[in-house]
Order: structure tokens, then C-alpha cells, then sequence
């Protein structure tokens, strides 16, 4: 792929779709690509994962090449190098990630553990689960604890834009409604029938602080989900989404069982009337979502370190899965990662995130487990 011949605004399409904005100049490529994808910095502070002009390499270490050189104004158009929708992309979907996965994280590896789990003791899966999250904070890429290179990276090719307009404002529609600076939202994942039993109280508490949150119901085997439970949801001005299939940890095992298993979710969305998903212990393929009917789904998190599948989508605000259902982030870290992995019961990290999120203009996207809140400790 080499310089497009005519600058276009389809090159730049992700970019008015994050702002839309009236009026942007064209794009297009400041030179020859390179075969391979691998990460790259686009000035200081983001990191890019694509083809680009310049050199790439496949792990993120002190000598990434900056190529924010190559990017500039000719004219009234702006030279980048690089894809643009291709560089979002392997961000949001995380392509990166795939790129770099450990043995452990393969998929035959993840079936054998939920497979033997059932007969392992506890105290050996608490080991298992140390040994395979440790040097978590040693992560080089995505950033700790909150990542923007998405919207950083949109953010300095706006900047080219504007120089190529010769302006220095330029009018958008704002990202929430009413001219709110941020979004935040309450959702809780129903694992066990403790759980489920509690929702109740947990609804009480959301309504003591004006929230109203969304709960994601295992529809097979971990419980039973009663007519009578979802109509109390509903009635309290909850919303009812539905969480995998069974919570076994195999729905992406294969893309044939996948298959199979769509067509069931499909069935309990149209049943429980849910207009949201969420993939149990936030494992995730963003390209076979598409088989799924749902408006929105929740799986992806912002930064993945701690997760049993790690990468992140690095952004804080909403966007386009394959096939056209929208995102919403998972953007702060989960109840169990807080209390039961960093043995922290404090709000600390979470106001930590909830600063940068809110500084960004972002959603706050929070998992809180009945299951986890019942002691009084959790709350």
C-alpha cells in the first residue's frame, strides 16, 4: 500500500465518526507502508500497533521508532504514516494482544483448566490464578491503570487537522448528552444463586444513591432464573442483559461451539427482552460477536492486566464492534479484581480511575458482583 494518489476523508472516517465534526480535511499516506504490522510511538505518549512507514517491533520496549515526523500539512490535506482505520482498529478490537499471546492464554489451554477446575482444590486454583497473573504490573502496554492511546491518538491527529484548516477551534457535537463532562454507568454480574438471592438488597442500596444499574443473568446452569426475578428487575427500573451461556469459561473455545451457543443467547435475549451482553470472566473474540443480537455489548475492558484474558481496547469512550453493535468499555477495575487479587477494600484505585476517566471525558463502567457484596466488608 503505498501514497494515496487523492487525499480522502473516507481514510479519516474514524475520526468523524469520534468527533462528528461538519467540516475535516482529506487524509492520506505520507509514504510506503511496511509489510508487517508491530508497535511504533506516534510522539511520546502513544503507543500504535499497525503497518507504518518507518521500522516496527513485535513487543513494546524502549526503542520504539516515533514517526509524529512523518506526519504533516501539505497544502490543505494532511500526510500521516500510516492506516489510520487500521491503526484504531488493532487497538480496539485488539489485535495487538493476538499478536503477542502467551502459551498459557491459548485456547486448548483455557479449555483443559475449566475442564480439570471442578476437581481442583481451591487453594491450588488460587495458585494457579497467582502464577498466571504475576508480573501483571510489569506490563508494558496498555498503560496502568486507565489507557487513552485511542483518544490520544485521535486527539493529535485533530490537531494536524485543525493546522491544515488553518484553525484554532473547530466546533463538534459534544460526547454526551446535555453537555455532561462524563458518563458513568452500574452494571452487576449475577455468577452464583447467593448472588441472585441478593439482588434484591443490592437494588435497595443503587437506589439509595439514585442509581439504576443493568444485571447480567446467566440464563443456564448456574442458577435458576425465575419469570417472577427478572419482573422484580424491571419493575425497580432495572435492566436485564444476559451474561454467556453457562459461565463454563468455553464460549470462545471454538468458533463452531461459539456458533452454537450464539443461537441459545440469542434465544434468552429475546426471552428476558435484554438488549445488552456480557461475556463471563470478560472473554471475548470481538469478531464473532457479530452473531449475537444485541444492541450493546460489555466485555471488553480498557486495560486487561488482571483479567484471566489480557489486552484492553485502549479507550474510555464507546465505538463500533464488527458488524455494528457498540461497545461500552469495561473502564474501571472489576469488584473481585480490587478485593480478592489486590486484597484492597478501599475506594482508592477506583477514584484514581475515576479521576483520569473523568479528566478524558470518558465512561465509567463498573462490574459489582452481587455475589462479591454481600459481607459488609465489600460494601
Amino acid at each position: 500500500m503505498g501514497i494515496a494518489e487523492t487525499p480522502s476523508l473516507t481514510f479519516s472516517a474514524h475520526l468523524l465518526e469520534y468527533y462528528q465534526c461538519a467540516d475535516l480535511p482529506a487524509f492520506a499516506l505520507s509514504g510506503e507502508l511496511g509489510d508487517s504490522a508491530g508497535f511504533f510511538r506516534f510522539g511520546p505518549d502513544v503507543i500504535c500497533y499497525g503497518q507504518t512507514v518507518g521500522k516496527t517491533y513485535s513487543t513494546v520496549n524502549g526503542h520504539l521508532v516515533d514517526i509524529a515526523e512523518h506526519a504533516r500539512v501539505v497544502n490543505d490535506y494532511v500526510l500521516v504514516p500510516f492506516d489510520i482505520t487500521g491503526v484504531v482498529d488493532n487497538l480496539r478490537y485488539e489485535t495487538y494482544a493476538h499478536s503477542n499471546k502467551r502459551w498459557v492464554e491459548k485456547s486448548w489451554v483455557r479449555g483443559l483448566y475449566y475442564r480439570l477446575r471442578p476437581a481442583l482444590p481451591v487453594a491450588f486454583r488460587k495458585h494457579l490464578q497467582k502464577l498466571y497473573l504475576s508480573g501483571w504490573d510489569r506490563i508494558a502496554f496498555p498503560g496502568w491503570p486507565v489507557d487513552r492511546t485511542v483518544d490520544l491518538f485521535f486527539e493529535k491527529l485533530l490537531v494536524l487537522a485543525m493546522q491544515a484548516m488553518g484553525v484554532d477551534r473547530l466546533p463538534f457535537i459534544w460526547f454526551w448528552p446535555d453537555g455532561h463532562s462524563a458518563c458513568a454507568i452500574m452494571t452487576h454480574d449475577v455468577e452464583t444463586t447467593a448472588g441472585r438471592d441478593f439482588s434484591s438488597q443490592l437494588m435497595d442500596i443503587d437506589d439509595e444513591f439514585g442509581v439504576k444499574a443493568s444485571f447480567q443473568i446467566v440464563p443456564e446452569k448456574r442458577y435458576t432464573v425465575p419469570d417472577s426475578y427478572l419482573r422484580t428487575i424491571r419493575e425497580r427500573g432495572f435492566e436485564v442483559n444476559v451474561q454467556g451461556l453457562d459461565h463454563d469459561g468455553n464460549l470462545f473455545q471454538s468458533h463452531e461451539g461459539f456458533l452454537a451457543s450464539a443461537k441459545k443467547i440469542n434465544a434468552y435475549a429475546e426471552q428476558y427482552n435484554a438488549r445488552g451482553f456480557r461475556s463471563p470472566i470478560l472473554y471475548r473474540n470481538t469478531n464473532w460477536l457479530r452473531e449475537l443480537d444485541f444492541c450493546y455489548d460489555m466485555s471488553v475492558p480498557n486495560v486487561a492486566r488482571l483479567e484471566a484474558q489480557r489486552g484492553g481496547c485502549c479507550t474510555i469512550m464507546p465505538y463500533m464492534l464488527p458488524g455494528g453493535m457498540t461497545e461500552l468499555p469495561v473502564t474501571l477495575a472489576e469488584d473481585y479484581t480490587l478485593f480478592h487479587i489486590l486484597k484492597d477494600y478501599s475506594t482508592v484505585l477506583w477514584k484514581q480511575q475515576m479521576d483520569l476517566i473523568r479528566q478524558g471525558h470518558g465512561l465509567m463502567n463498573f462490574i459489582i458482583h452481587p455475589d462479591y457484596v454481600i459481607p459488609s466488608r465489600a460494601r
